[in-house]
């Protein structure tokens, strides 16, 4: 069993790394319809000034007769247009309230700048009032147009955006109907839930990059139980769409989004597939070389005490189970008298972790005198950042185990070993040897897979130079 569980492809990357880099799916479409709006909006705004120059009262002023002040209006309008998210699909650009609400702030901004820059030399009331209300009409008669345009276009199988629908047979047409209300979208495929397993899942997001899927519907039914999967879709530069459900279950990730009027969940996909994995790489290469360095007298007196202390090398090195469940050798300072590995099997008896999937006991008679002050401040751990230099670990991720905790896994366990291994995690940072069940450090591992970002690992960081000052949970 544990031979079948850890024989794996050695070249998959990390799951939060793209297979290549590529630009989000969809996006020049999403792009061409944005700079539409923006054009047609400052054509709306444009034709309102000139307009309103004409018709309303005259007044000697700078802003009636100079291009930079003109420019200053569109900049203004069309950035608090922006703000507000009116750009965005669906129906946030189809929200005429909001469009009221923006032209009318930025109008307020615009008397705001005048009074400020020349208050006796802005335009006239009866300009600036007509200003507003045909800023408001022609923008809003200007997105009615753009949006009855869409609406025919579409009807015609013109711009739609070719989706994959994962759906469990029983929940299919109701999911197919509420899709197609949308009338934005071509379902070019249907699977049910299997598609996401472990097994099918490579196969399926081939395919969908093969078939230039843009978006992926999935029933909540449908990934509940596999949450991570939400990160394959993340790196193939699919937008996720997770239908709705009764549940008030969110993925961390998740965005509200309409479908009509049903809010559904929605995990966007980044305009650059994996840039923020490659700049935690970056970061660990960059952090492992500077430590390695400041750190390396360090390394020496520690080197040093070992060699005093007890008979024995001074670096312990051991297979772990790594990315994707390859194998690879951890290096730490040797704590342990040199046959601590042959004589754990007499000390099994008085493992505390309760599942027994991991190996701790408090007091372990095999730690040496230096080991104890080692391990006490986590000192022992820093050679890992070798492997972090060779690309085994990162500086933060799931800690990497033992061939023979590994081997106990249930299946439900492997997704830790999806993305690299760290020398600090969020399991170290929030108990370390004082959590006493393994169940309980799968679920911070998931939850750290789950909610990953470059903050959050900066935080772990910063929490376990914390942790280790002041010793908590170390033995």
């Amino acid at each position: 069993m544990a031979a079948k569980s850890l024989s794996v492809a050695s070249f998959k990357p990390d799951l939060r790394s793209a297979r290549g880099t590529r630009i989000q799916r969809g996006l020049a479409i999403r792009f061409l319809r944005v700079l539409t709006l923006i054009l047609l909006d400052i054509i709306a705004v444009t034709l309102a000034w000139k307009l309103a120059v004409f018709y309303g009262t005259p007044l000697e002023s700078p802003w009636t007769y100079k291009s930079s002040f003109l420019l200053l209006t569109l900049t203004v309008e069309i950035g608090m247009i922006a703000s507000k998210g009116l750009y965005h699909a669906g129906i946030r650009r189809r929200n005429y309230l909001g469009l009221i609400n923006a032209i009318s702030l930025s109008e307020v901004l615009l008397l705001l700048i005048a009074f400020l820059y020349e208050p006796n030399h802005y335009i006239s009331r009866s300009t600036f009032l007509l200003f507003w209300f045909l800023s408001v009409a022609l923008i809003c008669t200007e997105r009615l147009i753009f949006d009855f345009t869409t609406k025919l276009l579409r009807k015609q199988g013109a711009i739609r955006y070719p989706v994959f629908l994962i759906t469990d047979a029983q929940e299919r047409e109701s999911d197919i109907r509420l899709i197609e209300q949308e009338n934005c979208y071509i379902i070019q495929g249907i699977s049910d839930s299997s598609c996401l397993d472990r097994c099918n899942r490579d196969a399926t997001l081939e395919y969908l990059r093969e078939q230039g899927i843009v978006e992926a519907f999935v029933s909540w039914n449908a990934i509940k139980n596999r949450l991570y999967v939400c990160w394959h879709f993340h790196t193939a530069g699919i937008t996720l769409r997770i239908l709705p459900t009764h549940s008030a279950i969110r993925h961390p990730k998740s965005e509200l989004w309409m479908i009509g009027e049903v809010p559904c969940m929605t995990i966007p996909a980044p305009i650059i597939t994996g840039s923020d994995f490659w700049v935690k790489r970056c970061f660990d290469l960059c952090c492992s070389i500077i430590l390695l360095i400041i750190l390396s007298p360090v390394y020496l007196l520690i080197a040093l005490l070992i060699k005093l202390g007890s008979p024995g090398p001074v670096f312990f090195k051991q297979d772990r189970i790594g990315l994707h469940c390859k194998k690879f050798k951890i290096w730490k300072f040797r704590t342990m008298v040199v046959n601590a590995e042959k004589l754990q099997a007499t000390l099994e008896a008085k493992n505390e972790i309760k599942d027994g999937v991991l190996f701790k006991v408090k007091d372990d008679p095999r730690i040496t005198r230096v080991g104890k002050l080692l391990r006490r401040y986590s000192l022992d751990e820093l050679p890992q950042l070798f492997n972090v230099l060779l690309g085994q670990m990162s500086l933060v991720g799931p800690r990497p185990l033992p061939v023979r905790d590994v081997e106990r896994f249930q299946t439900a366990h492997f997704i830790r070993q999806e993305v690299l291994p760290g020398i600090t995690g969020l399991w170290q940072v929030s108990g370390r040897s004082n959590i006493e069940n393994f169940e309980d450090a799968v679920k911070l591992d998931i939850a750290y897979i789950e909610n990953w970002s470059l903050w959050l690992d900066l935080k772990i960081l910063l929490q376990t130079i914390q942790v280790v000052l002041q010793k908590t949970g170390a033995y």
